[in-house]
């Protein structure tokens, strides 16, 4: 069973997309938080098939993104990491469910996630870290390792455009898309909902021009200097970190997530998938639910 509908949220509306039923008992519900930011709940939709057994799951679009209201007349004082955190605990009160819920953050939504996690939310029963990072200088760092391994000509085209400040050009994103199919997906042709979930950033960048910049490794937006490094240990649930072999948010940039949670005490379990890049929900469905789903179950 799927049901869609809004919650009002500070004069705006928040979409959301209800898969499953709330229960009282049984599995707590999921609530699933996409990347971007900018992005929409599209490239996330393999995950509604964790609404298996009781458990309901929820998609939304953050504010500024897909079916949610657009402003496209503010600036980089009204977007901010914490609009975000206010919407995402605005929708748990109007679903109801704030007293007892899991989260999954993927990419930037794995940001979202840590910094909901940090204003210790009683109703969290357990936090789900996909295919992200703890700092986005970091994440741009690593980033930008890979981007040196793209050929010559794709990396002299990705720096003449920013240098001449011309990332809007085609031939900008047609070299981006080089780095994407590397370490973003790496299916080819991509799934629909992929394709859907980026084409929508295109038809309202605000969102991720003012907080990320034009691209994933030129980060110039109000985010590039995001981290959570020095607050991992206040993070008071348990713990999943999964992401990619070929993932944009590197082997490498899981290891500070990884660590730093469990310095505080708390339970945390770590998968990197093989062969899977930054979007296994995609790439590996089964396994990926599979693994999430059992992480789930053990700690409703």
């Amino acid at each position: 069973m799927t049901s869609e509908g809004f919650a009002d949220f500070e004069g705006s509306q928040t979409w959301y997309r209800l898969d499953g039923t709330f229960h009282d008992e049984g599995p707590a519900p999921l609530v699933v938080l996409h990347g971007g930011p900018g992005a929409t709940h599209d490239y996330l939709t393999p995950l509604a098939e964790l609404a298996t057994d009781g458990r309901a799951v929820v998609l939304y679009d953050q504010l500024g993104n897909g079916n949610s209201t657009h402003h496209a007349d503010r600036g980089v004082d009204f977007w901010t990491v914490d609009l975000f955190v206010r919407e995402l605990a605005n929708l748990l009160d109007h679903l109801g469910i704030a007293d007892r819920y899991h989260v999954l953050g993927q990419s930037w939504g794995g940001f979202l996630a840590q910094e909901h996690a940090l204003t210790s939310p009683p109703g969290l029963r357990s936090l789900v870290l996909s295919n992200t990072a703890a700092s986005f200088p970091d994440f741009v760092t690593e980033a930008n390792r890979l981007r040196a391994d793209l050929p010559p000509d794709v990396e002299a085209t990705l720096r003449a455009h920013e240098a001449a400040g011309t990332t809007d050009n085609p031939a900008y994103a047609e070299a981006c898309e080089v780095f994407y199919r590397r370490h973003l997906c790496r299916l080819d042709p991509w799934p629909q909902g992929v394709v859907d979930g980026l084409a929508k950033i295109d038809e309202d960048p605000t969102v991720y021009h003012t907080m990320n910049g034009p691209s994933e490794f030129h980060v110039i937006g109000s985010i590039k200097d995001w981290s959570s490094t020095e607050r991992l240990g206040q993070i008071g649930v348990p713990t999943y970190v999964i992401s990619g072999e070929h993932d944009e948010a590197t082997p490498t940039l899981q290891v500070p997530l990884v660590e730093g949670i469990r310095a505080g005490g708390n339970e945390v379990e770590q998968t990197v998938m093989a062969g899977c890049s930054h979007l296994p929900m995609w790439e590996a469905t089964d396994e990926y639910n599979s693994l999430v789903g059992s992480w789930l179950a053990r700690h409703d």
